[in-house]
């Protein structure tokens, strides 16, 4: 029986072996998918159970997506540009090669929900996780500026620089700005990247009283279903999304590298995760 697995620090909220046991008990697959809480140190043995294909394949999250690439063979376009890894397979050649996706991801529940989002302003809270995934989403469906800001300054002009001075600028799209923490600047759609939201009363303390209407609020967390970002973003009249549907489409990118199925996904799909 072939084993799958997801890894992090911490991984207990994690719901990926929820929706991939689904799919492969739906698609009648002789598999497991576990998670398991490592730290940098195991990321080396980890590897190698994967070359000696005792591990089929992993999906990364934080705080690995970027230390587990030297270990790597290969990267996809995605995942060398973003310099992030969510997905990791063994190929025929006997390489193994890290994949990223959370672009597809994003894209995918953005295209989902018929929001236009071409030539619209974006900014994005916080720097790391899938921060650099969705920058690279957002390019990809031709916004017309990204701002940036992260409570540690620092951490975000790494992520301007890195973008600004490789894809960004390779590509010929615009820079990315960045603006200190609680300074708000014209926005169209504004996206919560960081773990804030988590707890029920975790609270971002940033003042949206002077934004407007029309705008879109979207919190990459999907447990809980409703954050207090996009609870905010409601109250002020705005439409508001989860990141649950990225969750899915992510999830499905990353079964149909492994298992060259496309898992279907419907109502069921999304209640498993409610």
């Amino acid at each position: 029986m072939n084993k799958y697995l997801v890894i992090g620090d911490p991984i207990d909220h994690s719901l990926s072996p929820t929706i991939h046991n689904y799919w492969i008990k739906k698609n009648n697959i002789k598999a497991i998918y576990d998670k398991e809480r490592l730290n940098s140190d195991d990321l080396k043995n980890l590897i190698i159970k994967v070359r000696e294909r005792n591990i089929s394949g992993v999906n990364v999250t934080v705080p690995f997506k970027k230390k587990v690439i030297p270990y790597l063979d290969k990267l996809t376009l995605g995942a060398e540009a973003t310099q992030s890894v969510n997905t990791i397979i063994l190929n025929d050649d006997n390489k193994i090669v890290g994949y990223n996706t959370d672009i597809g991801g994003f894209e995918n529940a953005i295209k989902y929900t018929k929001y236009d989002i071409s030539g619209k302003k974006i900014f994005i809270l916080g720097s790391g996780g899938v921060t650099p995934s969705i920058i690279f989403a957002l390019y990809k469906m031709n916004v017309s500026s990204i701002t940036i800001t992260n409570r540690t300054k620092k951490k975000a002009e790494y992520l301007q620089n890195f973008f600004n001075s490789n894809t960004v600028k390779k590509r010929g799209w615009n820079d990315i700005k960045l603006v200190d923490w609680g300074e708000i600047p014209d926005f169209d759609m504004i996206i919560n990247a960081t773990s804030v939201g988590l707890n029920s009363d975790d609270n971002l303390d940033l003042d949206f009283s002077k934004i407007g209407k029309n705008k879109f609020f979207y919190d990459v967390i999907y447990n809980p279903k409703e954050t207090n970002f996009l609870k905010k973003g409601k109250e002020l009249g705005n439409k508001t999304e989860n990141g649950k549907k990225m969750f899915i489409f992510q999830a499905a990118e990353a079964f149909k590298i492994w298992h060259d199925i496309q898992p279907e996904i419907n109502e069921e799909v999304s209640k498993l995760l409610d």
